[in-house]
């Protein structure tokens, strides 16, 4: 990433967070949409006319985190990166950070941006949010990707493993859902706590640099911007119960593609989404660990764009 690609824009006259610089992608316009009283921060660009890839990333990253996919999908899709609320310049809401009510907020930017169907594109806890969108919307969605993800009672294991060789990849969970610790413990040390992240599960170390940590940082340590990551955590068991009671009607139809990694967090993210979904393929991505279109963007443009024109066809 060239420090050009970093340079900020100045205009933020829609900005709800104008104290974070605004990075610009060649070809990509930003744009600010109300999604149920709260403006959610999108990023567009590619083929008005071609179909409409969404993307939506997770913690502790920002749209951004798609930054080396959206040039390559461009090419043939209609692009629409996502803020989540409370991620990156969307509006950081006191409360509503289970992912029905989430995916509700997503849904509602998307009408917004006249998106009457979509292929939903999602990694971490954007897939957390991405499952629930499908439970909740599956006429709107084409198809899902999930890439790497602990779903709350799909994906995620019931309990916190204690071997320290396995230990290191979800032990934040139950960090996260301590009352104020996390907050005591990181306010003012985010850009820390948030390298620890970028460089551990990272299969390479020099996966991101320091500009690149800097944003996902700054994006975080911004006025709200702890708390609400730290909400997706403490509503993932709200999140859990509404999958279970959606799931009671009846499963996922619409085509999903489990995404894992050769070193990441989620061995298998097709085998462990195919008790809630019936038309499930899976695809490993080689010499990556959980931040797969960091990693290797070419592979994942190549698997998503593999994974929609195989559904369109069939």
């Amino acid at each position: 990433m060239t420090d050009d690609a970093m340079a900020p824009n100045r205009s933020c006259d829609q900005n709800p967070v104008p104290g974070l610089p605004l990075y610009d992608l060649a070809g990509f316009t930003h744009r600010w949409v109300d999604a149920e009283g709260i403006r959610l921060h999108a990023v567009e660009g590619g083929r008005p006319a071609g179909p409409t890839v969404v993307l939506l990333a997770g913690f502790p990253q920002t749209w951004w985190a798609w930054r080396k996919v959206m040039p390559g999908l461009s090419e043939r899709f209609r692009v629409i990166a996502i803020d989540l609320p409370g991620q990156g310049h969307s509006d950081r809401p006191q409360g509503g950070y289970d992912t029905h009510t989430v995916a509700s907020r997503v849904q509602a930017a998307l009408t917004a941006l006249n998106v009457p169907k979509y292929w939903l594109v999602a990694h971490d806890i954007g897939a957390w949010v991405a499952f629930s969108l499908a439970l909740k919307y599956e006429e709107r969605l084409h198809g899902v990707a999930l890439l790497d993800a602990g779903i709350p009672g799909i994906t995620l294991p019931d309990s916190i493993p204690t071997d320290p060789d396995r230990a290191w990849k979800t032990w934040h969970f139950a960090f996260h859902l301590v009352p104020e610790l996390p907050e005591t413990l990181l306010t003012g040390r985010e850009r820390d706590y948030v390298e620890w992240f970028l460089k551990v599960k990272a299969l390479s170390p020099n996966t991101f640099n320091g500009a690149e940590i800097d944003h996902y940082a700054a994006a975080i340590a911004t006025e709200g911007g702890l708390s609400a990551s730290l909400a997706y955590y403490r509503d993932a068991a709200e999140s859990a119960r509404r999958n279970h009671d959606a799931l009671e009607r009846g499963h996922l139809t619409i085509p999903v593609l489990g995404i894992s990694s050769s070193h990441g967090s989620i061995p298998d993210m097709a085998a462990s989404v195919s008790s809630w979904a019936e038309n499930v393929t899976g695809v490993v991505i080689p010499q990556a660990g959980h931040f797969i279109p960091d990693e290797q963007p070419d592979a994942t443009v190549d698997a998503l764009t593999a994974f929609i024109d195989h559904k369109r066809v069939e």
